[in-house]
Parts: C-alpha cells; structure tokens; sequence
C-alpha cells in the first residue's frame, strides 16, 4: 500500500534551501507519528511530494487517519503502483480498477504527469476516456460536472491510480517554526486557540493556571494530552501548572470588584510572561475573542497587554462561537469541553468594559506581589507524555441532594453572591465561608459530621472538596440540590 502526500502549498514557495528544509522535517514527522502508533512504514521525500508505503495493507483507514492529523500536508492519496508502456497498459489498468466505480455514471479522466514523455497528459486522458467510454458502460463524459472523477498520475514508468484523496491540516511541519505557551483552560475557546497553533505547525505548550482544586486540573491535563497525541505527536510539548488560588484569594480580598477580572488576566499574563522566558519561547496564546465577555473589549485587552513585552497571539479573535464550538466537535474536544469543570471564583458584579490603566494600578498597588512571585516559585513542569500518570489516583467527591438532618452546609460563594440569593434549609446548619477561606479554616470543620460544600453550580464545590481531600479532611462532600 502507498501512499503520496502533497504539500502545503505555502511550502512549495518557499526558496530551495528552505522548502528542502521543510520536506526533511515532514517526513521525519510522518515517520515519527506513525511509529508512535506501532505503524512501521517507509518514508521517502520526493521534491514536490512525499511517499510512504507500508506492507499491511489491512492498515490503511488507520494510516489515513493519522496522515490528516499532521501538520504540512495538503492532500492524502492512497494509491496503487503499476508498471506501464503504452496508453493500452494505462487504459487496461484503469478498466480493471474503475469500471464498475463509473457504470451508468459521469465521468472524466484527471491525470497528473511527472517526468520526461513524448505525449501530454491531455492525451492520455482523451485516451483513456474514451476507451472507458467505450468498454465500461458509463453514462457519458462530463468534464465540467462529473459524477465520478477517475483520477492517476503517471511518474516516469510508473502509474499510480488514486483510489481515496483526504485532505490534510495544511500549515506548515511541525519543529520548522517557533514554539508558543498557551494558556488554557480546557474550555472550548482555550482548546481551539491552541489546536489552530498545532495546525499551523507551532510547536504548542500548555500552561495552566490552578484556580483552586485538583478536578479541574486533571480535566484540562486530560484534553491538553489529546490535543498533543492527535495532532503533534511527533513533538514534546511541556505542561506547565501555576498555583493560582493565593493570587485569586489576594485579588478578592484588596481589589475593587468591578477590576478583578482585568486584574486577574493581568497576572496571568505576567506569571505567563515570566514562565515563557524560562522555556525560552516568544509568545503566549489565549483563546479571547472580541466582546465574548467583559475582559475582552479592546480597551480592555489593551490594559491587559501592556504589562508583558512577550507577544500575546490570538487565533480566535474574531470567531463568532458557534463556529468555535463547530470546530470543538470536528476536532474531537467537544465532550471534554462541554464536561469540565470551570472554576468561575473570580466573578465581578458589574466588571468594567472599559479599564482606565490609572485605576487598575491604584488597585495593583494594594497587590501583595510576593504572593504572585510564590505562584510562579511554585510552578510544576511536566512533559506531556506524563502528564496523565501523575493525574491519577485522584478520588471522585460524593454528590449529595438531600442532606441528613446532622450535615453541615457550608456555603461557600463570594459573599456578593451569597448575599444576592441567600442559602435557606430548614433542617440543617449553614455556615458562610468563601472559598477563598477554606483552607485556612480547614481546622475549624467539625471531623465527626458530614460537610457539604455548596455553590450555584457545584463546579466550586466539587474543587474545593477535592482539595479538602487532599489536605485530609475525609468527610466532605458537595451538596447539589
């Protein structure tokens, strides 16, 4: 089985040098990305294409599924190799193959030509054409609208007929650009923003702030893996881990809640900043898209930018988001998207559209930036590959609807929130505890009687007991009514 991989268009422009460059690294990429799924397959870089053949021909919807998840190809076609000598060889080929394809169809002849002939390609389409026409009870010839397009190439003495095209990511081969940092959530926006870098043949690395918890971190570990198995697997990439949660308590404690958010992506930024350095990359990406919410306006945006010097892609920022989601589902992210768990902690009650950069550093000012500088200290570098073995091990959290008349409701929303739309129960104890203050009051929780956390949707809820868990106290669960 054989198969010939066409380039990216934008390759085949390229100075000699370069464009040589580039064809080396693809097929090493192609090799590598089939060896890492036990696929053993000969790769050989032509100038305007490469050819892989394998001896498994039972592999084939397995081959052609990982070649479109590869970066630097245009098209996939799967071919067969015949020797040739004369129109009649490449008429009685293509009878064999494609008659019963065009019986009582359309068609036409389509071949490509390579090499030093005495004829033109034209001419062997005529030919064949017209002894398809002739032989295989075809409807008729249709060079404009056909129902089926019989499609070869000829290559010196060779004749490939084509029985499957698939189109491939395009972009450039992964390892000939720059690498980025890519800030994510697990969310759609953050999933996409950094599959399109993938796409383009960015060497994509994942940083991920930890908001509070270990449910969301594995979730987003678990998405980040995918990304990078299906479509950049012949790299390493690094998963970078930020624990953010003494910046989150920090911000709500001494910030004015309309400047949280701003503030928030600020320090992001700057943790981000300082992380890029380190793995010597020169830019981040975020999944932001123009007005989706109150820290994306352009003014906004701006104030956030300008404490970093580190370049800060956006490949979403004009996407409307149902075309994001779209794209979630036809990337395979949808489900871990539309599942994980989103930590929403720091949420302004009437956050600003339009940040003036005076009042976000008066607001800085009263920023314990030690706490920030500790964040970073703290951070965990992991490679990809490992990624989910250290993630597991970690024990789901028990929902509960109905307390008993013994549990104890801690209720642990932003008091904003809390005092908007207040917790009422007959028969059970409530207490008011914010998240940000749980694990400094982990021992004033009771240890002989159920707790149960509680929040709006229970994604706070489910983290913070994972992390009360974690920190020993064993009888937490989340109360979702």
């Amino acid at each position: 089985m054989k198969f010939v991989i066409k380039l990216f268009p934008e390759i085949t422009i390229k100075s000699k040098p370069v464009r040589k460059r580039f064809i080396v690294q693809l097929r090493r990429n192609i090799k590598d990305t089939l060896k890492h799924f036990d696929i053993d397959a000969h790769v050989q870089g032509q100038w305007d294409s490469i050819e892989i053949v394998i001896q498994d021909d039972s592999l084939e919807m397995e081959v052609r599924k990982y070649l479109k998840r590869i970066p630097g190809i245009a098209k996939i076609l799967t071919v067969k190799e015949h020797n040739f000598e004369t129109f009649d060889d490449i008429f009685a080929i293509a009878k064999s193959i494609y008659a019963e394809e065009i019986k009582g169809k359309t068609f036409c002849v389509r071949i490509k030509r390579t090499g030093q002939h005495d004829f033109k390609s034209v001419d062997a389409e005529r030919y064949v054409g017209g002894g398809l026409m002739q032989h295989c009870e075809a409807k008729a010839v249709d060079l404009k609208n056909p129902e089926y397009t019989v499609q070869m190439e000829i290559r010196g003495q060779r004749l490939h007929t084509i029985s499957a095209v698939d189109k491939g990511l395009g972009g450039y081969p992964m390892g000939c650009l720059d690498g980025v940092l890519s800030l994510v959530s697990g969310g759609f926006d953050s999933n996409i923003a950094s599959y399109l870098m993938s796409r383009r043949g960015l060497q994509t690395h994942f940083l991920f702030f930890n908001l509070g918890g270990s449910a969301h971190e594995i979730g987003v570990k678990q998405v980040a893996h995918y990304l990078w198995e299906t479509y950049a697997v012949s790299h390493g990439v690094k998963f970078v881990t930020v624990p953010f949660e003494g910046v989150v308590s920090e911000i709500l404690e001494k910030v004015d809640n309309s400047q949280m958010g701003v503030i928030l992506k600020r320090m992001m930024l700057r943790a981000g900043s300082h992380v890029a350095k380190e793995l010597n990359i020169d830019a981040m990406v975020t999944g932001e898209s123009i007005a989706q919410v109150s820290s994306q306006t352009l003014r906004n945006l701006t104030v956030i930018d300008s404490v970093t010097d580190t370049l800060v892609l956006r490949p979403l920022i004009a996407m409307d988001k149902p075309d994001i989601i779209d794209l979630s589902r036809e990337i395979g992210v949808y489900d871990f998207a539309a599942s994980m768990p989103e930590y929403c902690g720091v949420i302004s009650v009437k956050p600003t559209t339009r940040a003036k950069p005076e009042k976000i550093e008066a607001e800085e000012n009263n920023f314990d930036f030690s706490v920030l500088d500790d964040a970073i200290a703290n951070a965990q570098i992991e490679k990809i590959q490992n990624v989910l073995r250290s993630s597991e091990g970690v024990t789901e959290v028990d929902l509960v609807k109905v307390p008993a008349a013994n549990d104890l409701v801690v209720d642990i929303r932003h008091p904003q929130e809390e005092e908007s739309s207040p917790l009422h129960l007959t028969n059970n104890e409530i207490i008011k505890l914010p998240f940000y203050q749980l694990l400094t009051n982990i021992d004033q929780l009771p240890k002989d009687r159920n707790i149960l956390l509680y929040c709006a949707k229970g994604t706070m809820s489910q983290l913070h007991a994972e992390q009360l868990k974690q920190n020993g106290l064993e009888n937490v669960k989340v109360f979702k009514p």
